[in-house]
């Protein structure tokens, strides 16, 4: 299946509306500005650079050509340019992939991601990487992914962190950057255009090998996803919901899928695709640690 092109799009009109939420507290807080200044202080982003240059393969069309090709046709298919680089690093024993790099974006992926999916499931992989990069978000996405080693090896008062943690600024941010993966799976799906393969995916990042899959397996985790109910979580407490986003390497597949599937049964999806006006927003199930985080 030969994917299109999706001229003009914009990040906002695939954007779920709990990252748009979780975003809008997360900026409101006032020791948001403060931990950003400080990520800057510190040259994190030349340093995040400085360790991916220095430490992974540096993918290119003659070492991995399907790798990077996927790459290419996912940049071209969502119009994000110019190319960022993509780099492939050391085994984990499940598929692992991160972007960083706010004035040179990068994208990182590792053994088990090139040798587990499909080149129609790299191309949902990797979309959901280049969501980051499309939405421009990285520097709340890469200060996420980078404050549990700022906490252990800079003391808080050096950072400045213990205020910002009583505030709430980490959690807040916890919070959102699980919300925005929903918006990058709906990118991805964007990416792959095809339902089948995305919920694939979905169950490789869970830690499914390739050699697993069946028709039966796959219409079974779909049946989970859609089992699955936001109000599954909001049952947990704060405290737990709390040590859950904090784990980012969590794939949280079933919740994921149970959000994509949601959209694609929406009509939004196929309409967003056939370039249709979409169909109006109607209110959407409240997540209560939206807001309180």
């Amino acid at each position: 299946m030969e994917q299109k092109v999706l001229t003009g799009l914009k990040a906002d009109v695939y954007e779920h509306p709990f990252d748009r939420k979780a975003l809008a507290s997360l900026e409101k807080m006032p020791g948001v500005s403060l931990l950003l200044k400080k990520i800057n202080e510190y040259g994190i982003d030349r340093l995040l650079r400085l360790q991916c240059f220095g430490n992974e393969i540096r993918v290119t069309p003659r070492n991995f050509p399907y790798l990077h090709k996927s790459f290419v046709e996912t940049c071209q298919i969502l119009e994000v340019e110019p190319l960022p680089e993509l780099y492939l690093f050391r085994g984990t024993g499940y598929i692992q992939t991160y972007t960083i790099g706010v004035e040179k974006p990068l994208v990182s992926i590792n053994l088990e991601g090139m040798e587990w999916l499909s080149p129609e499931e790299l191309l949902f992989v990797l979309g959901h990487e280049i969501a980051h990069i499309k939405s421009q978000h990285l520097l709340y996405h890469q200060t996420a992914i980078i404050l549990p080693s700022l906490k252990t090896f800079l003391s808080n008062t050096t950072l400045g962190l213990g205020g910002l943690l009583a505030s709430g600024v980490e959690l807040a941010l916890y919070n959102w950057l699980m919300m925005a993966k929903f918006t990058s799976d709906r990118a991805g799906l964007l990416a792959c255009q095809d339902v089948e393969v995305a919920t694939t995916a979905m169950m490789k990042l869970a830690g499914l090998p390739r050699e697993y899959m069946s028709t039966e397996i796959l219409e079974d985790f779909k049946a989970q996803a859609r089992e699955f109910s936001t109000e599954s979580f909001n049952n947990l407490d704060k405290i737990a919901k709390m040590l859950s986003f904090m784990e980012y390497k969590f794939s949280w597949a079933i919740m994921r899928a149970s959000e994509l599937l949601k959209w694609v049964d929406s009509g939004e999806y196929e309409a967003l695709l056939q370039h249709n006006n979409l169909p109006e927003m109607g209110e959407t199930e409240d997540w209560t640690f939206s807001d309180s985080w």
